[in-house]
């Protein structure tokens, strides 16, 4: 009689980092021959759990040393805990549990919540580490999503259709710590647009094909310019984690040698104790020249490889890339090339970086902020501040969103001279920068036009910062108009309709006399007029209720304000 293991394979998928374009682990797929073993392990838990357990040994057989991504339901895991059998499975495979991600997958309806929790935190406490498959195409409620607290969330390729939900995806990922990764991109096309929308890890047709061989080269797409996307800190170093080659610190000097030989694109090996926690490094270029010298193999064989190794740099896994350089800044220049080893909140490695990788991204970086700064006042343009109101709109945050520029400027230039125009332009852009404390944002959207993005309470030290100045051009007194749209959370869906409830405040602030400031809320009709002197009888300006969608803004009544 067959059993259902006769006509059951496995194949592998690569998970691809789409920063470093290397491969940070495999997705092991169950492909069986005949049936539907996969729709009868989702109505029986003890069924998916030795699937669970064949997909590990599986790879062990394929004797691959990438971390691995082994899926299971989330009704087995709400019904049998925390699979010890898949414990016992990885340890006899000499694998360390955190180099196992268990991908949580749908459905949930009807999965008892707490049970499911309290699996979850059990294989935590094991070291395994816990993604979220299938979201956007699964049943997965939010709430339930924040309380799994997973650090990798899987989206679907059909949201990439909608770039704006990705985004919101990512900041939720940010604020938790979490990965996103965007599963079965096929084009290039859908490849570029995750890479638009945040995504930091990807798999699909595109950069390799489910195979019964583990994939040794993938295709990533070469990266543009505009597909940057940069933290306001410095990219995390967790969009430069590669798989880590791990062996027990007791190790001896010819199975490090081994290692390394079978696995040239490894460039060191890190020994490590029986929790997990870095205790050498072990460089590949200077182990193997210690090995091959003169009686080097017959001195080091059988002696401990960590008599050869050097300690281990570590970063924490929520540090950003300038803080690994300032890690490899403080060793010597012999070390500039060692990995420097990621490690979690218990200390245990969860991967490595690579000086090369941080180097390439952060100059990309920079040439990208260079690229968009005004040549005049060097201030980011309004790209960056607009992508920045996405983001607090996407995390639900209040902000204020404000207007500046001069009064007549053209005037200005006429009168004193361009040069003295463009000295203006310039003191003001410096005044807003030292002004914008607290996380505020400053852009100059080219003439004398500036958007500056503010938290509320951070809006009067700012106003009065640069209206309270005296300014002048070539002796010529000048005056500044400033407006503000005030946007709780939920006022608005985009920085579009921030820009469009702003315009006629913009308007409102240009017709009153002197250094004007005026501040309105989206929905709520009229403005306060904080600074100037009510304007002479004239029609009322138009509201942007023409805008496409709308944002409730009038400019009457006119509240006086302080």
């Amino acid at each position: 009689m067959h059993s259902w293991t006769d006509t059951l394979r496995f194949a592998f998928q690569p998970v691809v980092n789409l920063t470093t374009g290397a491969v940070a682990g495999l997705e092991i797929l169950a492909r069986p021959e005949t049936g539907d073993i996969l729709a009868e392990a989702r109505r029986n838990p003890e069924l998916d759990c030795r699937l669970a357990v064949s997909a590990v040994r599986a790879a062990v057989r394929r004797e691959t040393l990438l971390p691995l991504f082994v899926n299971v339901f989330a009704a087995t895991l709400a019904d049998l805990g925390g699979l010890p059998s898949l414990h016992a499975a990885v340890r006899e495979a000499g694998r360390l549990p955190w180099e196992v991600t268990i991908d949580i997958c749908p459905p949930y309806t009807h999965v008892p919540q707490q049970a499911l929790l309290e699996a979850v935190d059990a294989l935590r406490e094991q070291g395994f580490r816990i993604s979220a498959d299938g979201v956007g195409d699964g049943d997965v409620p939010l709430r339930l999503l924040s309380e799994l607290a997973p650090g990798l969330v899987k989206l679907d390729a059909s949201l990439l259709p909608h770039p704006a939900v990705v985004r919101s995806m990512r900041t939720l990922c940010d604020e938790s710590g979490a990965l996103l990764a965007v599963e079965g991109v096929e084009t290039e096309g859908q490849c570029a647009v995750a890479l638009a929308a945040g995504a930091q890890l990807a798999q699909g047709e595109l950069f390799a094909p489910p195979a019964r061989l583990p994939a040794a080269d993938v295709y990533v797409p070469p990266r543009s310019p505009g597909e940057v996307v940069a933290p306001r800190s410095g990219p995390s170093v967790r969009e430069f984690v590669r798989p880590a080659a791990l062996l027990p610190a007791t190790a001896s000097a010819g199975r490090v040698r081994a290692l390394l030989t079978g696995s040239p694109d490894v460039s060191g090996v890190l020994l490590v104790d029986t929790a997990g926690m870095p205790v050498r490094s072990v460089h590949r270029s200077r182990f193997l020249l210690s090995m091959s010298g003169r009686y080097g193999h017959a001195l080091y064989a059988e002696r401990p490889a960590a008599k050869l190794g050097d300690p281990p740099r570590t970063v924490g896994v929520d540090a950003s890339a300038w803080e690994v350089l300032d890690v490899v800044a403080v060793g010597g220049r012999d070390r500039t090339s060692d990995d420097v080893a990621v490690v979690d909140a218990y200390g245990r490695c969860v991967g490595v970086v690579r000086l090369a990788d941080l180097v390439r991204a952060l100059a990309e970086t920079r040439v990208e902020e260079a690229a968009g700064l005004n040549p005049l006042t060097r201030l980011p343009g309004s790209d960056a501040i607009t992508g920045e109101v996405d983001r607090r709109i996407a995390a639900g945050r209040a902000f204020a969103l404000s207007r500046l520029d001069v009064d007549h400027f053209k005037q200005v230039n006429d009168g004193a001279g361009f040069a003295a125009g463009d000295e203006l332009i310039r003191a003001v852009g410096r005044a807003l920068r030292q002004a914008a404390t607290g996380g505020a944002r400053v852009g100059h959207i080219g003439g004398d036009d500036f958007l500056v993005l503010a938290d509320p309470e951070g809006l009067d030290p700012l106003g009065a910062a640069v209206l309270d100045v005296p300014w002048s051009a070539g002796g010529r007194p000048v005056t500044l108009s400033l407006a503000t749209v005030l946007c709780p959370p939920g006022s608005v869906t985009d920085h579009r309709q921030a820009a469009a409830c702003l315009a006629p405040l913009k308007k409102a602030a240009k017709a009153l006399h002197g250094t004007s400031w005026v501040l309105g809320r989206p929905g709520v009709p009229g403005h306060e007029t904080r600074r100037g002197s009510p304007p002479r009888p004239m029609s009322a300006p138009t509201g942007c209720a023409s805008a496409p969608t709308g944002c409730g803004l009038g400019v009457e009544p006119n509240v006086q304000g302080v």
